[in-house]
C-alpha cells in the first residue's frame, strides 16, 4: 500500500493548506449547502454522525449548524488537523463531539470507533483521494457497515479528470480561486505565480491519487449503495455517494 500521504501528518504542510487553501476552494459555499440540502432531504433527524478525514472539521461543523444536539465523531490521522479542528468547533458544542487521532489507511481504524456505530451520516471531505484504489474501495465498504440502515455516505472529493484539457481548465480555475483569496486576505505583493508555486504546485501533490467519479460511483453500488449519484461537480471538485438501504 502506498504511504505517500503519510507526508500529510507534517505539521507545517497541515497548517499550510488550512490557512492558504481551504478556503479557497472554488464553490466551497454551495458544496456545504447541497450536502445539508442531502441530508435534510434524506435523515429525517441526524442523531450522530462522522466526519472522517475532518480536516478542520468544516463538514461536521456545518452539520452541528443544522443539528446542534447530535453526535458527531472527527477522525483525522493528523494532529495539526484534529487540534485546529477542536479549536473551531469544540467550545460551541461541547458534550456532542469527540476528537480521535486514527489513520483509516489502516483497515484497524473501524475497531476505534466501533462503538460509536452506526451513524446515521458519514461525510468526507478532501481526503478518500489519498488512498489506492484498492483501499479506497474498501474504506467505502468499511463505511458502509459502520452506517445505520437508511443512513448517508456523501463524499467531497478530488476526482480524475477525463482528459488533459479539463485538468488544465480545473488547475487554471483552483490557482484563479486561490489568488484571488490571497488578494483578498490583503496580500497583495504575492503574484500569481507566486501564489501558484506556494499553494497549488506543492510536493504533497504526489499523494494525489485520483480516480474517475464515476468509477467511484460505481464502486458504491457494487457495495449495496441506493440513489448514488454525483450530486455537484466543477471539473475535478465532485460530490458524490449514496445511501445504505433500510433492512
Amino acid at each position: 500500500m502506498s504511504q505517500n500521504y503519510q507526508v500529510w501528518t507534517k505539521a507545517d504542510l497541515a497548517q499550510k493548506y488550512l490557512s492558504g487553501v481551504r478556503s479557497a476552494i472554488p464553490l466551497a459555499t454551495e458544496q456545504i449547502e447541497i450536502i445539508l440540502r442531502i441530508i435534510q432531504a434524506t435523515i429525517p433527524q441526524v442523531n450522530n454522525f462522522l466526519d472522517l478525514g475532518c480536516g478542520d472539521g468544516i463538514l461536521g461543523q456545518a452539520i452541528l449548524s443544522q443539528y446542534p444536539n447530535s453526535q458527531g465523531v472527527f477522525l483525522d490521522f493528523s494532529e495539526t488537523m484534529i487540534e485546529a479542528a477542536k479549536s473551531k468547533i469544540a467550545d460551541n458544542y461541547q458534550g456532542n463531539l469527540e476528537f480521535i487521532n486514527q489513520d483509516y489507511g489502516l483497515p484497524e481504524w473501524v475497531s476505534k470507533i466501533q462503538e460509536k456505530a452506526p451513524f446515521d451520516v458519514v461525510v468526507s471531505g478532501f481526503s478518500i483521494h489519498h488512498q489506492p484504489d484498492i483501499r479506497k474501495q474498501e474504506i467505502y465498504q468499511e463505511i458502509y457497515q459502520l452506517l445505520k440502515p437508511g443512513g448517508l455516505f456523501l463524499n467531497l472529493e478530488h476526482v480524475a479528470s477525463p482528459s488533459k484539457l479539463i485538468e488544465q481548465l480545473f488547475d487554471e480555475l483552483f490557482v484563479d480561486s486561490l489568488y484571488a483569496f490571497h488578494q483578498s486576505q490583503g496580500n497583495k505583493n504575492q503574484s500569481r505565480e507566486k501564489i501558484n508555486q506556494q499553494y497549488y504546485n506543492r510536493p504533497d501533490k504526489e499523494a494525489n491519487i485520483l480516480a474517475p467519479v464515476e468509477t467511484q460511483c460505481d464502486w458504491l453500488r457494487k457495495i449495496g449503495f441506493i440513489h448514488v449519484d454525483c450530486f455537484m461537480k466543477l471539473f475535478e471538485l465532485a460530490l458524490f455517494g449514496g445511501i445504505k438501504p433500510e433492512v
